[in-house]
Protein backbone atom coordinates (compact mmCIF):
# COMPACT_ATOMS: atom_id res chain seq x y z
CA UNK A 1 0.00 0.00 0.00
CA UNK A 2 1.07 3.10 -0.88
CA UNK A 3 1.22 5.50 2.04
CA UNK A 4 -0.72 9.36 1.23
CA UNK A 5 0.91 12.80 1.85
CA UNK A 6 -1.49 15.14 2.61
CA UNK A 7 0.21 18.47 1.53
CA UNK A 8 -1.41 21.64 1.07
CA UNK A 9 -0.63 22.82 -3.00
CA UNK A 10 1.04 26.15 -1.80
CA UNK A 11 3.57 24.04 0.17
CA UNK A 12 3.86 21.17 -2.61
CA UNK A 13 4.92 24.81 -4.68
CA UNK A 14 7.57 26.15 -2.36
CA UNK A 15 9.30 22.59 -2.54
CA UNK A 16 9.31 22.43 -5.80
CA UNK A 17 9.64 25.74 -7.40
CA UNK A 18 13.96 25.92 -6.60
CA UNK A 19 14.15 22.54 -9.02
CA UNK A 20 11.80 23.86 -11.28
CA UNK A 21 13.52 27.27 -11.97
CA UNK A 22 16.88 25.56 -11.75
CA UNK A 23 15.83 23.03 -14.49
CA UNK A 24 14.89 26.29 -16.63
CA UNK A 25 18.15 27.57 -16.63
CA UNK A 26 20.06 24.32 -17.28
CA UNK A 27 17.19 23.59 -20.20
CA UNK A 28 17.60 27.43 -21.20
CA UNK A 29 21.36 26.93 -21.52
CA UNK A 30 21.11 24.11 -23.89
CA UNK A 31 18.58 26.06 -25.85
CA UNK A 32 21.38 28.95 -26.17
CA UNK A 33 23.57 26.44 -27.09
CA UNK A 34 21.50 25.52 -30.02
CA UNK A 35 20.02 28.80 -31.57
CA UNK A 36 23.58 30.20 -31.34
CA UNK A 37 23.93 27.40 -34.35
CA UNK A 38 21.36 28.56 -36.23
CA UNK A 39 20.29 32.39 -35.11
CA UNK A 40 21.61 35.52 -34.95
CA UNK A 41 23.48 35.84 -31.07
CA UNK A 42 20.27 38.33 -30.26
CA UNK A 43 17.77 35.90 -31.70
CA UNK A 44 19.55 33.12 -29.46
CA UNK A 45 19.44 35.07 -26.32
CA UNK A 46 15.76 36.24 -26.75
CA UNK A 47 14.70 31.98 -27.31
CA UNK A 48 16.97 31.59 -24.19
CA UNK A 49 15.89 34.19 -21.56
CA UNK A 50 11.86 33.03 -23.15
CA UNK A 51 12.92 29.16 -22.26
CA UNK A 52 14.09 30.65 -18.69
CA UNK A 53 10.91 32.43 -17.43
CA UNK A 54 8.08 30.66 -19.80
CA UNK A 55 9.90 27.20 -20.20
CA UNK A 56 6.66 25.00 -20.86
CA UNK A 57 5.73 27.62 -23.69
CA UNK A 58 8.98 28.56 -25.41
CA UNK A 59 11.12 25.18 -24.99
CA UNK A 60 7.76 23.09 -27.07
CA UNK A 61 8.16 26.38 -30.00
CA UNK A 62 11.73 25.99 -30.60
CA UNK A 63 12.41 22.63 -31.10
CA UNK A 64 9.22 22.50 -33.35
CA UNK A 65 10.82 25.68 -35.40
CA UNK A 66 14.10 23.73 -35.30
CA UNK A 67 12.31 20.65 -36.51
CA UNK A 68 9.92 22.20 -39.02
CA UNK A 69 12.69 24.96 -40.69
CA UNK A 70 16.47 23.87 -41.42
CA UNK A 71 19.20 26.40 -41.14
CA UNK A 72 22.43 25.96 -42.04
CA UNK A 73 24.07 24.88 -38.59
CA UNK A 74 27.76 26.65 -38.14
CA UNK A 75 29.99 25.63 -35.46
CA UNK A 76 30.37 28.77 -33.95
CA UNK A 77 34.23 29.71 -32.31
CA UNK A 78 34.28 29.17 -28.51
CA UNK A 79 30.86 27.86 -28.96
CA UNK A 80 30.46 26.70 -25.52
CA UNK A 81 31.94 29.36 -23.90
CA UNK A 82 29.11 31.69 -24.19
CA UNK A 83 26.72 29.15 -22.77
CA UNK A 84 28.53 28.14 -19.73
CA UNK A 85 29.19 31.80 -19.57
CA UNK A 86 25.66 32.36 -19.31
CA UNK A 87 24.77 29.16 -16.86
CA UNK A 88 27.72 31.34 -14.72
CA UNK A 89 25.97 33.85 -14.97
CA UNK A 90 21.86 32.73 -14.63
CA UNK A 91 22.33 29.70 -12.00
CA UNK A 92 23.67 32.18 -8.90
CA UNK A 93 21.22 34.56 -9.89
CA UNK A 94 18.61 32.46 -9.24
CA UNK A 95 20.65 31.00 -5.85
CA UNK A 96 20.43 34.54 -4.62
CA UNK A 97 16.85 35.27 -5.41
CA UNK A 98 16.12 32.36 -3.62
CA UNK A 99 18.11 33.25 -0.86
CA UNK A 100 16.63 37.25 -0.20
CA UNK A 101 12.94 35.70 -0.81
CA UNK A 102 13.71 32.95 2.38
CA UNK A 103 15.08 35.97 4.43
CA UNK A 104 12.11 38.47 3.50
CA UNK A 105 9.58 39.61 6.04
CA UNK A 106 6.88 38.00 3.88
CA UNK A 107 8.44 34.91 4.05
CA UNK A 108 8.42 34.90 7.64
CA UNK A 109 4.80 35.79 7.74
CA UNK A 110 4.21 33.00 6.14
CA UNK A 111 6.05 30.69 7.66
CA UNK A 112 4.29 31.68 10.81
CA UNK A 113 0.76 31.33 9.34
CA UNK A 114 1.84 27.68 8.35
CA UNK A 115 3.25 26.98 11.56
CA UNK A 116 0.28 29.08 13.22
CA UNK A 117 -2.07 26.01 10.90
CA UNK A 118 0.06 23.15 12.25
CA UNK A 119 -0.42 24.22 16.11
CA UNK A 120 3.58 25.24 16.27
CA UNK A 121 3.15 27.73 18.88
CA UNK A 122 6.97 28.09 19.20
CA UNK A 123 7.97 28.49 15.63
CA UNK A 124 5.18 31.31 15.10
CA UNK A 125 6.71 33.29 17.67
CA UNK A 126 9.64 32.91 16.60
CA UNK A 127 9.28 33.81 12.62
CA UNK A 128 6.78 36.60 14.13
CA UNK A 129 10.21 37.96 16.17
CA UNK A 130 12.20 37.69 12.83
CA UNK A 131 9.57 39.45 10.62
CA UNK A 132 9.84 42.35 13.25
CA UNK A 133 14.04 42.35 13.57
CA UNK A 134 13.52 43.06 9.62
CA UNK A 135 10.89 45.49 9.78
CA UNK A 136 9.04 46.98 13.11
CA UNK A 137 5.28 46.74 11.98
CA UNK A 138 2.92 47.45 14.05
CA UNK A 139 0.65 44.96 12.83
CA UNK A 140 3.25 42.22 13.56
CA UNK A 141 3.65 43.39 17.06
CA UNK A 142 -0.59 43.01 17.75
CA UNK A 143 -0.13 39.34 15.86
CA UNK A 144 2.92 38.68 18.00
CA UNK A 145 0.78 39.72 21.30
CA UNK A 146 -1.73 37.43 20.46
CA UNK A 147 0.35 34.86 20.26
CA UNK A 148 2.46 35.34 22.98
CA UNK A 149 -0.86 35.63 24.92
CA UNK A 150 -2.37 32.36 23.74
CA UNK A 151 1.02 30.75 25.55
CA UNK A 152 0.56 32.78 28.51
CA UNK A 153 3.36 35.18 28.15
CA UNK A 154 1.64 38.05 29.84
CA UNK A 155 4.48 40.37 30.22
CA UNK A 156 5.85 39.81 26.78
CA UNK A 157 2.03 40.10 25.45
CA UNK A 158 1.58 43.40 27.53
CA UNK A 159 4.81 45.23 25.93
CA UNK A 160 4.06 43.74 22.11
CA UNK A 161 0.17 45.43 22.57
CA UNK A 162 1.43 48.91 23.73
CA UNK A 163 4.06 48.37 20.84
CA UNK A 164 1.03 48.00 18.43
CA UNK A 165 -0.70 50.75 20.00
CA UNK A 166 2.31 53.28 19.80
CA UNK A 167 2.32 52.36 15.87
CA UNK A 168 -1.07 52.78 15.60
CA UNK A 169 -2.63 49.82 15.29
CA UNK A 170 -5.99 49.35 17.07
CA UNK A 171 -5.66 46.72 19.97
CA UNK A 172 -7.99 43.64 19.83
CA UNK A 173 -8.09 39.68 20.30
CA UNK A 174 -9.43 37.15 17.53
CA UNK A 175 -13.02 35.16 18.62
CA UNK A 176 -12.63 32.40 21.19
CA UNK A 177 -9.07 33.84 22.74
CA UNK A 178 -9.64 33.90 26.40
CA UNK A 179 -6.20 34.39 27.66
CA UNK A 180 -5.72 37.57 24.98
CA UNK A 181 -9.00 38.79 26.46
CA UNK A 182 -7.50 38.06 29.96
CA UNK A 183 -4.70 40.29 28.72
CA UNK A 184 -5.92 42.69 27.72
CA UNK A 185 -8.34 43.43 30.49
CA UNK A 186 -5.05 43.70 32.75
CA UNK A 187 -3.63 46.55 30.42
CA UNK A 188 -4.48 49.87 31.88
CA UNK A 189 -4.49 52.70 29.71
CA UNK A 190 -4.78 50.91 26.58
CA UNK A 191 -7.21 52.17 24.06
CA UNK A 192 -9.29 49.65 22.26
Amino acid sequence: MIPRINMPAGEFFDLVRPAVLLLSAVVSTWVLASARKRFPLYVAFAWAAGTLFLPLIVTPLYLAVVLLWRWRVRTPRWRLLLPLAYAVIVIPAISLYFYFDYQSVDAHLARATQAKLDDDHATVIREYRRALALEDDPHTHKLLAIELAQNGDSDGAIAEFRLAQQGGEPISCPANTPKCEEVLSGISGLNR
